[in-house]
């Protein structure tokens, strides 16, 4: 049982549901990153989400593309991510997942990356581009070192596919609240409680709800028909405010507390 897992079981037991904190690792730097993963956990955030920094991240709209470019021009990269990962391990436990897109992992070597990550502290990843019948290697390799690989399921994803996703993913299901791009929007797509309902037919497993979601009232909304809830544009957004500004930690800190306000 990794970290997820466990964290998933301590809030089933206390009746909470969970939220997950999306940053671009390596924005504005690794050294912010690091603080502010500290930051988050103290501020009640339960899984922390990186984004790995990619030329052409085609699942990420303007927000999240402008950080990463930011980051790759001071040539953050997977080795720099995984080594904040293990020194981050010296004073947390926080469950860490990492966004990336399939070439940094090619690139880096499946299995290497896989065996690092484990040794780091990793304990899941969600790969966008990478659909789950083509990583098969990946994610069974990624198993067997007690990392998790998560599945998106979204409101165009057939009946036989939720089915095939709800049996292959680990650690919890990434339901995609609309289609399109990653980014705040005013207002929440319609039909996700039947879109979750149905998905729960055929899975245990916690599923939690992103893109899209940029404010507490969203964050509530989702609460009552999800096991959680993930916010990525609406943070990294805060950051992008308060860059420069010696504040910056406590300021965005601050915002996820009152994102996440009283949960259900």
């Amino acid at each position: 049982m990794n970290r997820i897992e466990k964290k998933f079981n301590e809030l089933k037991r206390n009746n909470r549901k969970a939220f997950i904190a999306f940053i671009t690792a390596g924005y504005p730097d690794l050294r912010t990153t690091a603080r502010l993963a500290m930051e988050f956990e103290r501020s009640g955030v339960d899984i922390l989400e990186l984004g790995v920094p990619f030329s052409d991240p085609m699942a990420d709209g303007p927000i999240i593309q402008a950080a990463s470019q930011a980051a790759l021009k001071k040539k953050v990269n997977m080795g720099g991510i995984l080594e904040l990962v293990k020194k981050l391990r010296r004073y947390s436990q926080i469950p860490i997942c990492l966004m990336t897109y399939y070439n940094p992992v090619f690139c880096f070597g499946q299995e290497r990356f896989i065996r690092l990550a484990r040794t780091c502290g990793v304990d899941g990843l969600i790969i966008p581009d990478l659909p789950p019948e083509e990583g098969k290697g990946l994610i069974k390799y990624a198993a067997k070192s007690g990392i998790d690989v998560i599945c998106f399921i979204s409101p165009t994803t057939s009946l036989q596919r939720i089915k095939y996703i709800a049996g292959i993913s680990r650690g919890f299901i990434y339901y995609v609240s609309l289609t399109g791009v990653t980014g705040a929007r005013k207002y929440l797509a319609t039909g996700i409680a039947g879109r979750l309902k149905l998905v729960k037919k055929y899975t245990a497993k916690p599923v939690c709800v992103g893109f899209g979601v940029s404010r507490h009232s969203q964050v509530a909304d989702i609460n009552r028909v999800a096991d959680g809830v993930i916010v990525g544009s609406a943070i990294v957004k805060k950051i992008e405010e308060h860059l420069g500004d010696p504040g910056l930690v406590s300021k965005v800190g601050d915002f996820v507390r009152n994102l996440k306000g009283s949960r259900v």
